[in-house]
């Protein structure tokens, strides 16, 4: 399975499995864009993210981890 920048919950899971001692509300975008970016699964064009989508993935890593 291949993750998009549209696949925000997916990518949300592989990162709250991969970085269990983070608390996505203090990750900076910079650290998070990177994050998805070096996913195994992730196959999308880094440069087609933006505040928005990171914004969302943060949100459901947020989510994921109540």
């Amino acid at each position: 399975m291949s993750l998009k920048w549209t696949d925000t919950l997916e990518i949300a899971i592989e990162l709250s499995e991969i970085h269990t001692d983070v608390d996505p509300q203090y990750i900076r975008f910079t650290d998070l864009h990177a994050w998805i970016c070096a996913l195994e699964e992730f196959d999308d064009d880094p440069q087609r993210s933006n505040e928005q989508i990171l914004e969302a993935v943060q949100m459901a890593w947020i989510e994921e981890m109540d």
